[in-house]
């Protein structure tokens, strides 16, 4: 089921299925950091005041500011 990231929590998995439309800035910026579609990730944990939010994709740790994440369209595995 397809769903916007923010409706994911610490340690949650999911997989990458696209981009919201209105995320055109950061599509590119994404892509380059190794988030294409069909990806999957788990959420590590989120900052005190909710941003920004880590991630474990592909080996490595990435951090995210939530309008960022929130270009993700996912689905929670």
């Amino acid at each position: 089921m397809q769903t916007n990231f923010k409706a994911l929590a610490a340690g949650d998995t999911g997989r990458i299925v696209g981009f919201d439309q209105s995320g055109g800035v950061y599509r590119k910026k994404l892509l380059a950091m190794g988030l294409t579609p069909g990806t999957e990730f788990t959420v590590t944990r989120f900052a005190p005041m909710g941003d920004p939010v880590e991630i474990k994709i592909r080996g490595f740790s990435l951090s995210l500011r939530k309008n960022e994440a929130s270009v993700l369209l996912v689905e929670k595995i």
